[in-house]
C-alpha cells in the first residue's frame, strides 16, 4: 500500500512508498512514524508542502482523501508571553465521500522550534469556523505563552462544513448525512489523521505527545477523541464540555418556549438588577463579599426571586405586573426559575438520560448591562451577552443572528437543531416542538442522541496507556450547565470506579466563571503545563490556582476539585489565593 504526494503544476512527482504507514492507516492507526525500511523519510520544506495529496487509505474513517490548498510562512511576532516563534501555516480540505457534503477545511501550525508535541484543537457551536489552533486553549493561562508559542504544532478544523449568517449557530448542514456525521463526531478523526500526515511528513518523524483542548462542542469533541480513538492521543483539556448535546438542546427548547411567551423575556437592565439581588443574598455564604458566589449550592437553597429583597425593597414587581427596568415580574421571575430548575423527559435518550439538570442562574451574568465597568469587562460583555440571553426575544419564526442584536445563544441553536437536525423541514416552527413530549419526533431525537452525545462510560483504554484528563467548568456558566458535568461524573465513577477515574480524571469547578468569557471572574489557569506535566512526568495535579482577569484583574484563588468550593479563612488578603480553603461543606 502506498501513499502519494502530489506537487501540482510540477513536473516531479514525489511519490513515497510508505509501506508501514499505509497498513497502519487502513487499521485506522496513526499513520506515521515508519518508511517500511528504507531509512529516515526526509523532512518536506513549509514550500513543498503546497498542494501535497494525502491518500484516503492515510484517513481512518471514510474520505475521497485530502489535500493541501496553500501554505504560508509566518514570521515569528511578539514579546513575553505574547510570543510566537515563526512557524508554517498549512491550510487543507479533507474531501467527502458523498459528493453533495462539504469537505472539512482544516488548517495546520509547524513551528520551526518545535517541541516534538501536537495539540488539536475543538471546536464550538456548531462550528463551520476553522478551529486555526493559534491562539489559546479555553480559560488559558495569560502569563504564559499559547500552546503554539511553547512549540506545539497545531491543528483544528471546522469540523465539515462552513457556516452562514447564523456563524457558530448555523446548523443548515443537518440536513446533509454526511456532514451531520462529521460534525457528531468522525471529522475529528479524519482531521486528526490528515493532519498528522503533514506533520509527519514535514518534520519527518512523528510527534513524541498528541493532546486534545476544547471547550463547549470542543469539550464534547475532546471526550470523544480521547474515547474513541485512544490511541491517538496523550492527555486533553475539556473546558464546559457540551458532552449531552440532545439533552441540552432539548433544554434549550423548553427554556426558549417560556421566554418566548408574553411578558418572560427579560432585558440587560432588569438582568443587572437580578444579580444585585442574588449578591446581597449569597455572596457572603463563602466567608466574604466578594462579587463572586462560591457557595453555590446553599445560594440555590435561599435565594428566591419572588420574596428577595434588599433594603426593605422587593425584586418582584407589585402585584407581579411589569412595571419597567426596576424589578422583575411574575412572568420573568417564572422563566428564571425554570432555568434553574431540571427538566425531565417523557423518554430516555441512547445514554440512558431522562432529564437536564438545568442552570446555575442566581449569582450568574445572563447578559447584563454593567454599570461602571472597568475596560477588560466592557471588552468581554457583548460575548457574554450573545452567549447567554441575547438581545432580542425568541419568537417563530427565530429573529436572525444580526450585528444589532440576537435572540438567546440557546434558542437560535433550539431552532436550527429543530430544523435541520430533527425534523429536516427548514419551515417547521421550532416553537410548536414539545421536548418532553415530542410525539412522532421521539425516535430521531433519540436516533440524534446516539450520534452527538458522548454515551461512552468506559475510558479504560485511554486509561491504560497512561492518557490524562482535566475537566473545568464556571458555576456561573448558563449555556452549558456545570450541574451536567457533574452528572458525567457521576456516570463516569459508577461505571468505572471512583479509584480508577480518579487516576486518570480531575474535574474542578470555577465560582464566578461562565461560558468561555465573563465579566465577573474570567478564570485563566496554566491546564496545558499541568497535563503535560501528568502525562509526561507524572506529577499529580495538586494545588492548582486560577486567575481572575477581569472582575478584578489578578486576583486569584484556589482550583477546587469538585465538589468543594473556595472558601474564605476569616484573615488574609481577599484577593490571594492563599486566603481560601477547599471545602465539602
Amino acid at each position: 500500500m502506498s501513499a502519494k504526494y502530489v506537487r501540482r503544476g510540477s513536473v516531479s512527482v514525489l511519490i513515497s512508498l510508505l509501506t508501514t504507514i499505509g497498513v497502519a492507516a487502513c487499521g485506522g492507526g496513526d499513520g506515521g512514524g515508519s518508511d517500511g525500511g528504507l531509512g529516515a523519510p526526509k523532512p518536506v520544506a513549509c514550500a513543498e508542502l503546497s498542494d501535497m495529496s494525502i491518500a484516503a487509505e492515510r484517513i481512518g474513517l471514510p474520505t475521497s482523501g485530502a489535500v493541501v490548498t496553500s501554505t504560508e510562512i509566518v514570521a515569528g511576532q511578539g514579546d513575553g508571553p505574547a510570543a510566537i516563534g515563526e512557524y508554517c501555516k498549512v491550510l487543507g480540505e479533507i474531501k467527502p465521500v458523498d459528493p453533495e457534503a462539504p469537505p472539512i477545511q482544516f488548517q495546520v501550525n509547524l513551528p520551526v522550534e518545535w517541541n516534538h508535541k501536537v495539540m488539536m484543537f475543538g471546536g464550538g457551536g456548531y462550528n463551520g469556523i476553522i478551529a486555526t489552533g493559534e491562539g489559546n486553549v479555553h480559560a488559558g493561562a495569560v502569563d504564559k505563552p499559547v500552546p503554539l508559542g511553547r512549540g506545539y504544532a497545531t491543528f483544528g478544523s471546522d469540523s465539515g462544513h462552513q457556516a452562514g449568517p447564523a456563524t457558530s449557530r448555523d446548523g443548515a448542514f443537518g440536513l446533509n448525512d454526511e456532514a451531520l456525521r462529521n460534525f457528531a463526531g468522525e471529522a475529528l478523526k479524519k482531521t486528526r489523521d490528515a493532519a498528522w500526515a503533514v506533520i509527519t511528513a514535514h518534520y519527518g518523524e512523528t510527534p513524541s505527545k498528541t493532546y486534545f483542548a476544547g471547550g463547549s462542542t470542543g469539550g464534547r469533541e475532546a471526550l470523544l477523541a480521547v474515547g474513541n480513538w485512544p490511541q491517538d492521543f496523550d492527555g486533553a483539556i475539556v473546558l464546559f464540555p457540551a458532552w449531552d448535546a440532545v439533552s441540552l438542546d432539548l433544554f434549550f427548547g423548553h427554556i426558549t418556549r417560556t421566554l418566548a411567551e408574553p411578558g418572560a423575556y427579560t432585558n440587560p437592565q432588569e438582568r443587572q438588577l437580578l444579580l444585585e439581588f442574588a449578591l446581597a443574598a449569597c455572596d457572603g455564604l463563602d466567608g466574604v463579599e466578594d462579587g463572586v458566589v462560591s457557595n453555590v449550592t446553599k445560594c440555590n437553597e435561599v435565594f428566591d426571586p419572588s420574596k428577595a429583597k434588599v433594603n426593605g425593597k422587593p425584586l418582584r414587581c407589585p402585584a407581579g405586573q411589569d412595571t419597567g427596568d426596576y424589578c422583575l415580574s411574575d412572568a420573568q421571575i417564572k422563566a428564571l426559575k425554570r432555568m434553574n430548575s431540571p427538566l425531565a423527559f417523557s423518554y430516555a435518550l441512547a445514554s440512558g438520560e431522562k432529564h437536564y439538570p438545568g442552570f446555575n442562574i442566581w449569582g450568574s451574568d445572563l447578559g447584563r448591562a454593567i454599570p461602571d465597568a472597568n475596560p477588560v469587562q466592557q471588552a468581554l460583555q457583548p460575548t457574554v451577552i450573545s452567549l447567554a440571553l441575547g438581545t432580542v426575544q425568541p419568537a417563530s419564526p427565530m429573529p436572525p443572528v444580526a450585528a444589532e442584536g440576537a435572540p438567546p445563544y440557546g434558542s437560535t441553536f433550539w431552532d436550527e437543531w429543530v430544523r435541520y437536525f430533527v425534523t429536516r423541514n427548514p419551515e417547521f416552527n421550532s416553537l410548536a416542538l414539545d421536548p418532553v413530549i415530542p410525539g412522532e419526533w421521539q425516535s430521531r431525537i433519540i436516533e440524534l442522541s446516539a450520534l452527538q452525545e458522548v454515551t461512552r462510560t468506559d475510558f479504560s483504554e485511554f486509561q491504560a496507556k497512561g492518557g490524562k484528563i482535566l475537566i473545568a467548568h464556571g458555576t456561573a456558566d448558563v449555556l452549558v450547565s456545570n450541574r451536567a458535568t457533574q452528572v458525567f461524573m457521576k456516570r463516569l465513577r459508577e461505571a468505572m470506579g471512583a479509584e480508577m477515574v480518579d487516576s486518570f480524571v480531575r474535574y474542578y469547578e470555577i465560582p464566578g466563571y461562565g461560558h468561555a468569557a465573563s465579566s465577573i471572574f474570567n478564570a485563566a489557569w496554566d491546564s496545558v503545563t499541568t497535563l503535560a506535566n501528568w502525562v509526561e512526568k507524572g506529577v499529580e495535579p495538586t494545588a492548582q490556582v486560577v486567575a481572575d482577569t477581569a472582575g478584578v484583574p489578578g486576583r486569584t484563588r484556589p482550583l477546587c476539585e469538585y465538589p468543594s468550593w473556595p472558601k474564605y479563612i476569616g484573615s488574609g488578603d481577599v484577593n490571594e489565593a492563599v486566603s481560601y480553603t477547599c471545602v465539602l461543606e
